[in-house]
């Protein structure tokens, strides 16, 4: 069985940066898309940053909210998938949520292509 954890969410000020974690337990897919998605209060959930999943994969997808901003990367040691951000504003404060697909990347990005989703982590940008 699947399960993603995230952590690292928080309160930041504009400017500042955050690096989200997500731990996969049972998730022995290569070459299959796992990724980052953020919902805010009252508006639909985005699918923000993405990559294929195993060694040697170099496949990455980003919004164009976050692409100079964000960076998606992997720990196959340990498992984990990794979003590190940068000069956040007020407009990434949101759920952010990790999740894992049985398929290839592909764009456009959908929501239901995630078969597991991980509890989301709170990320807080103030001014």
């Amino acid at each position: 069985q699947v399960h993603l954890v995230e952590s690292g969410g928080g309160s930041v000020q504009a400017g500042g940066s955050l690096r989200l974690s997500c731990e996969a337990s049972g998730y022995t897919y290569t070459g299959t898309c796992m990724g980052w998605f953020r919902q805010a209060p009252g508006k639909q959930r985005e699918g923000i940053a993405f990559l294929t999943y195993g060694p040697g994969r170099t496949f990455a997808y980003y919004a164009d909210s976050v692409k100079g901003r964000f960076t998606i990367s992997q720990d196959n040691a340990r498992s984990t998938l990794y979003l590190q951000m940068t000069n956040l504003n007020l407009e990434d404060t949101a759920m952010y949520y990790c999740a894992a697909s049985v398929y290839s990347c592909n764009t456009p990005i959908r929501s239901g292509d995630y078969k597991w989703w991980g509890q989301g982590t709170q990320v807080t940008v103030s001014s």
